[in-house]
């Protein structure tokens, strides 16, 4: 790997949508997918007179977050009205929170066991979305998003590299899933991340002169982004130019990020209390409750795989990656009685699927029950594997017992020692060839007789009867 000129230092703030019945500030439902300003009311549309109510269930998840990511929790924290203007902010302010966040002072430990300092997480409500339209005749506004509750996580310039910058933040993800606070969703845009970049020589301690960049719409491109604009204020000092504090969009095309606006600080925003909403005391009793009710951590759930069921380190990082997938795991290896089976069947088979169509694992059809019940069905020796597989694809999308589908598919492995003696023999003398390498102790030439007799058989016959036949043959003929 080329060392460059120069260290990159990166800093990440993720939006991430909560997983609330409600908005942050209204009873509007929290949907994706809805008609477009179908999710709206005089509240979260910003009518003169309507009064924001604080979502309970909002603080509940942020305090679950902050707890995973090592946190403190705020025991007194307040709301502000953050004051700008987009056509989709109808209000002109953002009520968001500025001196006081609900949770500060953490960290995420990476695969490494670098530690990545989390400075803040705050609450928020989302902005709506603006759709510009192709022709260029103007942009709509949708404002079902208006009031969504966000939780902005705020790490510390501790990132050294795109690489870092992608696994925090697959990390991040994977946390906050397990957590059961966000469905991150980047194409929903349940998950955002903005990026803030620098650099400066090797050895130095002072940090250059930071840009942030928005519009980044997958990790692949919180990555090259990285490097683009790392590689642009490394081009600016060559020059003799000066890197300036800038907001700059990600053009992911062109593979180049372009100005959009000189960088606010703080008082750009004109920050102040809210004056609708009171602060907010957190009781030692409601934190203990969330503490007491946290689900396994992603960390924790990979070493009881490890642990208990036995599993390498790729399986159980595979599983665990996935907090559904992990859940439909430790179904079927209870109820399947192996574990590895399990695992195996999910990481090939199940996989395989979801990954060429898309779709979860719900949509299969194949329960854990299911999958463990074919499990069985292999281990008792009713299928081998080419069978096992077989089986498998016949039970996507139907519900047929697998053992009843095993007798209507003609599925059932072949144990009749005196059929399989017969293709054998015919193997044998269908590929003199294969005889003569194997006589020569060439073993490898076994796989040509295995394949004919799996042929012959329709891939049925018990493999170690077929393996233990030819060597039983051989000598014979």
């Amino acid at each position: 790997m080329t060392t460059l000129p120069y260290e990159i230092v990166v800093g990440l703030e993720v939006h991430t949508q909560l997983k609330t019945r409600t908005k942050m500030f209204c009873s509007c439902p929290n949907r994706y997918g809805a008609e477009p300003n179908t999710l709206t009311c005089p509240v979260c549309t910003g009518q003169p007179g309507a009064l924001p109510v604080a979502n309970r269930q909002a603080f509940t998840l942020a305090m679950r977050v902050g707890l995973a990511l090592n946190a403190q929790i705020a025991r007194a924290t307040k709301f502000d009205r953050k004051n700008y203007f987009y056509p989709d902010l109808p209000k002109g302010y953002q009520i968001s929170q500025f001196d006081q966040p609900i949770t500060a002072d953490g960290f995420l430990a990476l695969a490494s066991g670098k530690k990545i300092g989390i400075v803040r997480a705050h609450l928020e409500e989302d902005a709506g979305k603006s759709s510009h339209m192709e022709s260029g005749a103007g942009s709509l506004v949708d404002l079902n998003r208006c009031g969504v509750p966000l939780l902005e996580i705020v790490s510390a310039p501790d990132l050294r590299s795109s690489a870092e910058a992608i696994e925090y933040l697959d990390s991040l993800k994977l946390l906050l899933r397990h957590m059961e606070a966000s469905d991150c969703d980047m194409e929903k845009g349940s998950l955002r991340c903005d990026v803030n970049v620098s650099i400066r020589p090797h050895g130095a301690t002072e940090y250059g002169q930071r840009v942030e960049i928005k519009n980044l719409n997958s990790f692949r491109s919180v990555g090259r982004a990285i490097e683009a604009e790392a590689a642009r204020h490394h081009a600016l000092q060559l020059s003799g130019g000066t890197v300036e504090g800038e907001t700059r969009l990600w053009d992911d095309e062109k593979a180049v990020t372009r100005l959009m606006r000189k960088k606010e600080a703080s008082q750009d925003y004109r920050y102040f209390p809210d004056p609708d909403l009171p602060p907010h005391h957190i009781s030692e009793e409601w934190i203990d409750d969330v503490r007491n009710t946290l689900p396994e951590l992603p960390v924790a759930r990979h070493a009881r795989y490890r642990r208990d069921f036995g599993l390498n380190d790729y399986d159980a990082t595979l599983l665990v990656h996935d907090k559904q997938v992990a859940m439909y795991f430790e179904d079927c290896a209870a109820l399947s009685g192996d574990a590895k089976a399990a695992a195996n069947w999910i990481g090939a088979e199940l996989f395989g699927w979801m990954n060429e169509t898309k779709q979860s694992v719900e949509a299969s059809g194949i329960t854990p029950a299911r999958l463990a019940a074919l499990i069985k069905l292999q281990k008792d020796g009713t299928l081998n594997v080419p069978s096992a597989r077989k089986l498998f694809a016949a039970m996507i999308g139907n519900a047929d017992d697998p053992a009843a589908l095993v007798v209507s598919l003609s599925l059932g492995q072949v144990n009749d020692r005196g059929a399989i003696l017969e293709i054998v023999r015919k193997a044998l003398l269908a590929n003199p060839k294969a005889v003569e390498d194997l006589r020569a102790g060439k073993q490898k030439a076994a796989g040509a007789i295995v394949g004919f007799v799996m042929k012959e058989s329709q891939g049925r016959a018990n493999p170690a009867m077929v393996n233990e036949l030819i060597a039983e043959l051989l000598p014979t003929l």
